[in-house]
């Protein structure tokens, strides 16, 4: 059995109403995975760790957060997950962020085990080290889907983060740097994002999944 961390949050989530039927898997192995159990938790969305494949059974969607690539992908191996999370990212919604991003791509440049879900090529750290972590107002024309009056730009966190280099069909671009480098990709109900939504308090991102993962699979 995977180590279980304590979670701070989740005498929060015992203590709180969800208001919605829906329930979003967050990929517990490795990573930040607490911060988007925040967020969801803060959505009124119902929240389930996963890290045995039995754990996604009944969910609508699952975030695979941000962490060491390499390690989660070795982890999934180990704990019997890499065949049950394809046949769950080909039915259903799922979001990779920054190492997440990463895991879903079909080509990281070096030999780990990826889930090769999504048509895009991603090259890790291609920002530099930790020191190098910086912050970007980007455009995103998606979001209008779940906040049509916002005309903000994602204030995007960028931390020891992978840059997708290539998007090919099915796959689409959904956001960029302003000088033109991808930062987001979608692929039907799959979601890779260079940045870190969880780590801001604009959830404008993880609504979005939301709709994804609530939309009719006819629809991806």
């Amino acid at each position: 059995m995977p180590e279980i961390v304590p979670n701070p949050w989740r005498l929060q989530a015992q203590a709180q109403q969800v208001r919605s039927d829906t329930v979003i898997g967050i990929l517990a192995l490795q990573g930040s995975f607490w911060e988007h159990e925040a967020m969801l938790l803060r959505l009124g969305v119902g929240v389930r760790e996963v890290r045995l494949p039995e754990h996604l059974d009944g969910l609508a969607g699952l975030i695979i957060p941000g962490g060491e690539s390499t390690t989660m992908g070795k982890l999934a191996v180990e704990f019997g997950l890499m065949e049950p999370l394809r046949a769950f990212g080909r039915e259903k919604a799922m979001w990779g962020t920054c190492a997440g991003a990463i895991f879903l791509s079909k080509d990281a440049r070096r030999d780990q085990p990826l889930l090769g879900l999504m048509n895009i090529t991603v090259e890790r750290n291609a920002f530099g080290r930790q020191v190098a972590s910086f912050e970007a107002d980007i455009p995103v024309p998606a979001l209008k889907v779940v906040a049509p009056d916002d005309e903000r730009p994602f204030h995007a966190i960028f931390i020891r983060a992978p840059l997708i280099e290539t998007v090919e069909p099915p796959a689409e671009v959904l956001a960029r740097l302003p000088d033109g480098r991808i930062v987001a990709a979608q692929q039907g109900r799959l979601l890779a994002t260079s940045f870190h939504p969880e780590l801001t308090d604009d959830d404008r991102f993880h609504r979005y999944f939301l709709h994804l993962a609530q939309r009719a699979p006819a629809a991806a």
